[in-house]
């Protein structure tokens, strides 16, 4: 009898638990639908990006073509600009930061000597930056699509399972679930750029149990990266020089560390200080349009190619942060479902028995209370709760036997413990 009376509590903690797991299903549904919006836009702004980098190197390349008019003049300078600019950029380099000089000296040489004059006419290291960021937001956006399978998989994973609890116990539920049948239909088709790498989620279904662990956990350090991934990379597009010479952020000590990563990764990021050298400003200054008056046009059309492209960079930025931000949020919302009910999911595997969920062994009165006799005994219960070991749980002894606040305090402490455990 207590037996049934615990399970009947039991019981109706499971329905609710399942219920709660609907909740996760069903937000994990939105945030899918929302998902493929995300990706379309992310698409979209792809392809037009792709598309001014694309009208932007061939107008360079024609540039390129047209240069030879002023070859001779120019190349002259460019072989006096490139010992001035090296010197420039490594001493910067050599104060500043706190090593890699060498490194970055032989990058940077190689890379002069491979450059044409027309690097510094038409701002070659921002085409540089473009094509170094694209690759840096492919693999940014491989890792979010990644991270958020693995969210979408475990979310799923707990849905199956809670399914099959609902499955079993459904003829012993005195009223149906609302809707509950309806949630398990078939799952949204997704369209990607690449196809999901195989993944084994039920390997890591303990983790979303994992108490400092969950599915906020996949986004959290991710988005701490790449969050200052996108600044460093803001910054340098908005970096201009000025009159003097080196910007007012290049000779600002607090963006020290960015400016020195930059020149790292990116030999290209030296010609931003062509206006220290004498040599390189005067290449600026060639005029061949007398010779050629395309020139100008295709240098308007170079800018104006470059500034869609960075435009559309910075977009996509803004849209990888924005579902990074959205996925936070969604997680957070979802671990604490997950705290709350996805306990029930772990049922899948184990039998009812005749008597429920909750079996009691043994039911002692304990010793009396010696610091004062006059107070009725606690009782002590053990019980075993789906699969765990036999536990002891004590009610105070003012509640009777055969109080039905009795075998539901002794159900809500067995159930705590299991959560817990």
């Amino acid at each position: 009898e207590m037996s049934a009376a615990g399970s009947k509590y039991i019981d109706t903690e499971v329905e609710n638990a399942i219920n709660g797991v609907k909740q996760m299903k069903t937000l994990m549904d939105k945030t899918s639908k929302d998902h493929q919006a995300m990706l379309h836009n992310l698409e979209e702004t792809k392809r037009r990006k792709e598309e001014a980098v694309q009208l932007a190197r061939e107008k360079e390349q024609q540039l390129a073509a047209k240069q030879e008019v002023c070859n001779k003049t120019m190349l002259a300078l460019w072989e006096e600009c490139k010992p001035c600019l090296k010197h420039t950029c490594m001493r910067f380099y050599s104060r500043t930061c706190h090593s890699g000089s060498g490194l970055v000296g032989r990058q940077l040489e190689e890379f002069l000597n491979h450059s044409s004059p027309l690097s510094i006419w038409v701002n070659g290291e921002r085409i540089d930056s473009l094509l170094e960021r694209d690759q840096r937001q492919e693999k940014q956006f491989e890792d979010l699509e990644e991270h958020f399978g693995l969210l979408e998989d475990g979310v799923d994973d707990i849905f199956q399972d809670s399914t099959q609890v609902y499955s079993r116990m459904y003829p012993f539920f005195q009223v149906p679930f609302g809707g509950f049948r309806e949630v398990f239909r078939p799952p949204i088709q997704h369209i990607r750029f690449a196809p999901r790498r195989e993944r084994f989620s039920r390997e890591l279904h303990p983790f979303f149990h994992h108490p400092r662990h969950g599915f906020h956990h996949l986004f959290q350090p991710l988005f701490e990266m790449t969050q200052r991934m996108m600044e460093e990379a803001q910054g340098g597009w908005e970096r201009s020089l000025d009159q003097d010479g080196l910007s007012a952020e290049y000779q600002n000590s607090s963006n020290d560390r960015m400016v020195c990563r930059e020149i790292r990764r990116n030999s290209a990021g030296c010609l931003r200080m062509r206006d220290e050298c004498e040599k390189c400003r005067e290449i600026l200054s060639v005029d061949c349009q007398q010779t050629d008056p395309d020139q100008s046009q295709l240098r308007e059309q170079l800018e104006d190619a470059l500034h869609l492209a960075e435009r559309f960079t910075r977009h996509y930025d803004d849209l990888l942060r924005a579902f990074q931000a959205e996925m936070l949020n969604t997680t957070s919302i979802l671990d604490q479902l997950n705290r709350q009910f996805g306990w029930v999911s772990r049922l899948a595997n184990l039998t009812q028995g005749n008597n429920g969920f909750l079996q009691v062994t043994t039911v002692l009165s304990k010793a009396p209370n010696l610091e004062d006799p006059s107070a009725p005994p606690d009782t002590q219960v053990t019980v075993q709760l789906f699969d765990s070991e036999p536990l002891s749980l004590t009610v105070p002894g003012d509640i009777s036997w055969d109080d039905p606040r009795f075998m539901e305090m002794v159900a809500e402490q067995a159930l705590q413990h299991y959560k817990e455990n």
